[in-house]
């Protein structure tokens, strides 16, 4: 399994994915704001949503796992 990290801490403005979701490199799994900017989290490869450990509103810091693809 792959954990998907926050890069930089901030908020979780969008979620763009669910548990069992199958997803391709590239797609768009998080909308991160930082520092007034929106940030898209991709995911780097292929595979199967196997934890989406955030909720939208959250709160996360740099390092905080966001998504777990397997």
């Amino acid at each position: 399994a792959v954990e998907v990290k926050a890069p930089m801490p901030g908020n979780i403005l969008k979620v763009n994915c669910s548990q069992g979701q199958a997803v391709k490199a590239g797609d768009i799994l998080v909308v991160l704001e930082a520092m007034k900017m929106e940030n898209n989290i991709d995911a780097d490869r292929a595979g199967v949503v196997k934890e989406v450990c955030i909720q939208q509103g959250a709160t996360v810091m740099e390092g905080d796992n966001l998504i777990v693809i397997e």
